[in-house]
């Protein structure tokens, strides 16, 4: 995808406003898996972020379908930034996983108006399928709702760590 206006899935605002990094409105977090992209968004005081979403991917879909997904719920969430989760090694290091992950935020950088930032994302899915087995959901609820629930512990250490402070809320990972 290029990154002139035409190419651009748009969410209504002002190209601009993708090239810095707000300090206020919702953030939208996404946990990129291989078959699922798990979601969740902050209120607009970046306080408390909330699982929203599991977008399946379709196996022909490639990088439009995934910036045409992420437009549509930055649209309907009225998000100002979006931050993707790095899934790094235990150790800190980026392997495979985490190189495709870079890859896609490029795609969604080149074809969002919105930041788009990476967080670490260590230990997200493992806290959040604790967390859903400790609130009772058998393995197949929990299954349906894991990806969504680990996005939420992504921005919930973004927000906590700086993004609900008002720093720029740039990129660690």
């Amino acid at each position: 995808m290029g990154t002139d206006n035409s190419t651009r899935v748009g969410t209504g605002r002002d190209r601009r406003q993708g090239t810095g990094r707000p300090r206020r409105g919702r953030v939208l977090a996404l946990d990129l898996g291989q078959r699922r992209i798990g979601v969740a968004v902050s209120d607009s005081e970046r306080r408390l972020a909330t699982p929203l979403c599991v977008i399946e991917r379709d196996d022909d879909g490639g990088e439009a379908a995934l910036c045409t997904s992420v437009a549509r719920v930055v649209e309907e969430t009225g998000a100002t930034q979006v931050v993707v989760g790095m899934p790094l090694s235990l150790s800190g290091r980026a392997g495979s996983a985490a190189r495709r992950a870079s890859d896609e935020v490029a795609v969604l950088r080149a074809g969002l108006d919105v930041a788009v930032s990476t967080a670490d994302e260590r230990l997200s899915t493992v806290t959040a399928a604790r967390s859903l087995r400790q609130g009772g959901l058998d393995a197949k609820k929990a299954r349906r709702r894991i990806d969504a629930v680990a996005a939420s512990v992504l921005l919930q250490a973004w927000l906590d760590g700086r993004g609900g402070r008002g720093s720029d809320g740039g990129s660690d990972a």
